[in-house]
C-alpha cells in the first residue's frame, strides 16, 4: 500500500452553509510522473507483463496525453520497452519529448485512422509483432486497470458517503464502484459530451446491477467537450488553486470540482454529507494545454 497520501479538507462559505463536508483525496501526488488515476491503472498491467515475460507494451494516445507521459515513465521505471501510438500529425511537445526521452518509441497515425479500431488492428498487425507485446487501451481503460482502482477506496475514509470522481472513460469510476464499502456512492463527472456513455460502458467493466445503483452520472459539466477549455473553467481552476494551494488540470479535475461545487449548491448532497473528490492527477498536460489554447484572462 502507497504511504502518505494526503486528503485535504475544502472549507467554504457553500459547504458551511449546506452543512457538508468536501476533502480532496491527492492521488495526483502519489509520483511526480506516473501521477493520480494512471498509478493504479498501470499497476496490475505493468505486473501481467513481467509474469509473461512479455517484450514490451504498446498503448495509444493524444500528442498531449496523460497516459502515454505516465506510461512512458513506467516503462523506464520497470525496465518494459513501450511503443506508443499517437493520434494525429507528427509534433513534438514537452510530453511526447519526454516520453521518447524516457525510451518510449512514438508512432504517429491520422486521426480518421486512429478512430476505426478494425482497421488500426490490422495496421499495427502489419507493423508490430502483437504476439509478443501487450497492448493496453487508450487511458489503461481495461480490466487490470478497473482492478487497481479497486485500490483509490482504501485511501478514502470509511464515513465517506459520497465518492467524486472525474470521467473519461469510466475506468476509474469503475474500479471505485467495486471497492466501495457500506452504503457509500459514487457520482461520476463527465469530462466529455456523451449522455449515457457511461451507463453503457460500466457493463465491460464488470459492474453488476446492485453497483450499479451506488454511482451517478452527471453530464452537465463537459463545459462543451474533451479539452475544451472556455475562460469560465480556467478562471475557476486558477482560483481554486490559489485558494487552496491544490493544482488542478483542466480536462478532468477542475470540471469534476466544477461539478462538485455546483451540486453542493443545488443540495444533490444531504445535509450531513461527506464528500470526497478524487484529484486524478494529469497536471503535466497543462503547460502545453494552455499553448494551445488562446485563453484572454
Amino acid at each position: 500500500m502507497l504511504q502518505n497520501i494526503p486528503i485535504q479538507k475544502i472549507e467554504t462559505d457553500l459547504t458551511d452553509k449546506k452543512q457538508v463536508s468536501l476533502k480532496i483525496l491527492r492521488i495526483d501526488m502519489v509520483h511526480p510522473e506516473i501521477s493520480g488515476n494512471k498509478w493504479f491503472k498501470l499497476k496490475y498491467n505493468l505486473e501481467h507483463i513481467k509474469q509473461h515475460k512479455l517484450s514490451g507494451l504498446l498503448t495509444f494516445g493524444g500528442a498531449y496525453s496523460n497516459h502515454i507521459a505516465a506510461t512512458a515513465c513506467a516503462g523506464k521505471l520497470y525496465h518494459i520497452n513501450t511503443i506508443g501510438i499517437i493520434r494525429g500529425e507528427e509534433v513534438r511537445n514537452s510530453t511526447l519529448i519526454q516520453a521518447k526521452e524516457l525510451g518510449m518509441h512514438l508512432h504517429f497515425v491520422s486521426r480518421s485512422l486512429f478512430r476505426e479500431k478494425d482497421k488500426l488492428n490490422l495496421y499495427l498487425q502489419k507493423e508490430f509483432n502483437l504476439q509478443e507485446l501487450y497492448v493496453i487501451p487508450e487511458g489503461g481503460s481495461n480490466l487490470l486497470g478497473v482492478k487497481g482502482c479497486e485500490e483509490i477506496v482504501a485511501y478514502i475514509p470509511a464515513s465517506a458517503t459520497h465518492i467524486c470522481c472525474a470521467c473519461g472513460t469510466g475506468s476509474t469510476v469503475a474500479g471505485i464502484l467495486k471497492g466501495c464499502r457500506g452504503k457509500q456512492k459514487v457520482v461520476g463527472i463527465s469530462s466529455l459530451k456523451a449522455l449515457g456513455y457511461f451507463e453503457k460502458m460500466l457493463v465491460q467493466y464488470g459492474i453488476d446491477e446492485v453497483q450499479k445503483e451506488r454511482v451517478f452520472f452527471s453530464y452537465d459539466y463537459h463545459f462543451g467537450g474533451y479539452a475544451k477549455l472556455p475562460k469560465s473553467l480556467y478562471l475557476f481552476a486558477k482560483e481554486f488553486s490559489d485558494k487552496y494551494s491544490i493544482p488542478l488540470d483542466y480536462v478532468y479535475t477542475s470540471k469534476m470540482l466544477y461539478g462538485v461545487m455546483d451540486l453542493i449548491s443545488k443540495d444533490y448532497f444531504p445535509p450531513a454529507s461527506e464528500i470526497v473528490a478524487v484529484h486524478t492527477g494529469g497536471l503535466q498536460g497543462n503547460t502545453g494545454f494552455e499553448q494551445r489554447c488562446n485563453i484572454l484572462c
